[in-house]
C-alpha cells in the first residue's frame, strides 16, 4: 500500500517546488566566477561596465571579458544586496561580491527575450562603502 503513495508524493513534491530564479541562478554563477555557464544568460549584446571600460559586448566577446576579471579576481563570497522582480519581464539585481583582490559592486539587468531571460546589462565596480 505504501509504494502506491510514494509516487504520488513524488509528482506532488515536484509541482510544488518553485522553479529557480534566473537572478538568483546568475547571482551564484557570479559568486562561483563560473563564466562559461554564466555566459548562457548572457543575450546577444550584452552592455558592459568592468571597472572604468564601457562597451557594448557580443555574446562571445563578453564571456571573455567577464573569464579575464574573474582571472585577476577570484570570486570568495557573494551577496545579494538588492533584487528587483516585480516585473516578469525585467529583473534587476545589486550584489556584493568579495574577490581576493578586494570587494565589488554588480550590477545586472535581464531582460525577456523569446521567452527566456537573458542578462542585458552587467557592471562590475570598485565597492566604495564598506
Amino acid at each position: 500500500m505504501k509504494k502506491i503513495y510514494l509516487p504520488l508524493l513524488l509528482i506532488l513534491f515536484v509541482i510544488v517546488m518553485p522553479a529557480t530564479d534566473p537572478v538568483d541562478t546568475v547571482a551564484a554563477l557570479i559568486g562561483q566566477g563560473n563564466t562559461h555557464e554564466l555566459s548562457k544568460y548572457f543575450a546577444q549584446n550584452v552592455e558592459m561596465t568592468i571597472m572604468d571600460a564601457e562597451n557594448v559586448y557580443t555574446k562571445t566577446q563578453a564571456e571573455l571579458v567577464v573569464d579575464k576579471f574573474f582571472s585577476q579576481n577570484k570570486p570568495q563570497a557573494v551577496k545579494m544586496l538588492h533584487k528587483i522582480n516585480s516585473n516578469r519581464n525585467y529583473r534587476f539585481a545589486v550584489l556584493i561580491l568579495n574577490t581576493d583582490k578586494g570587494t565589488f559592486r554588480v550590477t545586472y539587468t535581464m531582460k525577456e527575450t523569446s521567452g527566456n531571460l537573458a542578462l542585458i546589462e552587467l557592471r562590475i565596480e570598485t565597492e566604495k562603502v564598506k
